[in-house]
């Protein structure tokens, strides 16, 4: 039950820093095109793939199964967007923007891919010091 709660925790958190984060993108970048969701979409990527590397059991920095499940599911779960991603998408779409939608699923793919590496790279660079 500690396990769940925990999740439950990281999850409003992360939904939180998401909503903040997004409303920072939306004021310094406009709301056109979904800066504040692939932003974060990639962020969250590289704080997962930082968290698989460095905080697992060969890790520089290992932590708890409960402290890992709070940050990678919770937090990043909460944070991270997907559902989000989709739906905006989906608007641009039915909206006729054919090339943003595509570039929005190019983009949110290629450098959610390049995040994860990146955290991860990052975590792994840590353990072999």
């Amino acid at each position: 039950m500690q396990t769940y709660l925990l999740i439950g925790l990281g999850g409003a958190l992360g939904s939180m820093a998401r909503h903040w984060c997004n409303g920072l993108a939306a004021g310094a970048l406009g709301i056109a095109f979904p800066w504040g969701t692939l932003i974060i979409n990639v962020l969250g990527s590289m704080i997962i793939g930082f968290a698989a590397a460095a905080m697992g059991a060969g890790g520089r920095f290992p932590v708890s199964d409960e402290a890992r499940l709070f940050l990678m599911v919770g937090i990043c779960g909460g944070y991270t967007t997907f559902s989000a991603f989709s739906l905006q998408t989906l608007t641009l779409l039915q909206n006729g923007e054919v090339l943003p939608a595509a570039g929005n699923i190019s983009l949110s793919v290629i450098l959610c891919l390049i995040g994860v590496w990146l955290g991860y790279a990052a975590g792994m660079a840590i353990n072999a010091r």
